[in-house]
């Protein structure tokens, strides 16, 4: 069993094909996400540059290393 924040939704679903997979969404959510984790601002940054840094895949899977216990991606 998981401990895990009452502050986060259960089951988040994004499907990548949708609306919810733009890449600006992602970040969006990955910074909400993060903060309700409590990442420091300086870790909040920190992900937010190295997403911005390569291209989508590796923008989806870097959201993916630090949220996929939160949230389902679909392709």
């Amino acid at each position: 069993m998981a401990i895990v924040s009452k502050k986060l939704k259960p089951g988040i679903e994004i499907d990548l094909t949708g609306p919810q997979g733009n890449a600006f969404v992602l970040l969006g959510l990955a910074r909400d996400l993060a903060k309700r984790l409590r990442y420091s601002q300086e870790e909040i940054d920190d992900l937010m540059n190295e997403m911005r840094g390569s291209d989508y895949e590796y923008l989806v899977q870097t959201f993916d290393d630090h949220f996929g216990l939160h949230v389902t991606l679909y392709r």
